[in-house]
């Protein structure tokens, strides 16, 4: 009896014994319905006494609040995904009708501005027809920003940390944050060199940051790139 007891007490029940044990005989409340109206809990909402019934009662409600939650973000991130859909299709529509070359890629910058609303875009392209080399698009690039855009395997996002492609936009101090999205040939993934650079920013440091997801940007780049290789 004395061993027992000792064991017990080296080895008290603990609240994990008890929830085991109850989720292991479920008709333990069966055999012993009358603790089932005697239990009560603090409610986190009103700090008064309820019920376990009552209990229950406010966790479906929390339950089902959130739920309700889940499902308003999803139709609006499907209203959201369906509003960027169709403004990409405008931009790529703009790209196919667009018949004068060279204004080509100036045209990418401003549909990229107004459908997008992105503050400010610059664009450069490298390796262009003689008829195309002497155009704003095709000056002020350095061999070095040409091989750090071939090393991007996909858009950078990030800060201004003085690139020289933040001087291809328009006002080039009042870039906080940029993307820069590689132009190359072929698909997605593509390990050729680039041929070109689209700088995307913005004054707000959070606009692009090296956080967010780049498989938007990449989209916009495999597009541009398959537009503006007829300059080649």
């Amino acid at each position: 009896m004395t061993t027992t007891v000792n064991q017990a007490l080296n080895n008290p029940i603990t609240e994990d014994d008890i929830a085991n044990y109850l989720a292991n005989n479920p008709d333990f409340f069966q055999r012993h319905a009358e603790l089932l109206a005697t239990v009560t809990f603090t409610s986190p909402h009103s700090k008064r006494t309820v019920s376990l019934q009552e209990r229950q009662a406010e966790m479906l409600r929390e339950k089902i609040k959130h739920l309700e939650g889940t499902i308003m973000a999803m139709i609006r991130n499907g209203n959201e995904n369906v509003i960027l859909s169709d403004r990409v299709f405008r931009w790529a529509r703009t790209l196919f009708t667009t018949t004068d070359n060279a204004s080509l890629p100036l045209q990418i910058a401003n549909e990229i501005k107004e459908q997008f609303s992105v503050p400010q875009v610059g664009i450069r392209v490298w390796g262009v027809a003689d008829a195309f080399a002497d155009l704003d698009f095709a000056q002020g690039v350095s061999d070095d920003a040409k091989v750090f855009a071939s090393s991007l395997m996909e858009p950078f996002c990030g800060l201004n940390t003085g690139f020289e492609a933040v001087n291809w936009v328009e006002d080039p101090s009042a870039v906080s944050s940029l993307a820069l999205i590689p132009l190359r040939s072929g698909t997605l993934g593509s390990t050729v060199p680039a041929f070109g650079m689209l700088v995307l920013a913005s004054m707000d440091s959070q606009r692009f940051h090296s956080a967010m997801g780049t498989e938007f940007l990449a989209r916009i780049g495999e597009l541009s790139s398959a537009a503006l290789a007829r300059l080649r």
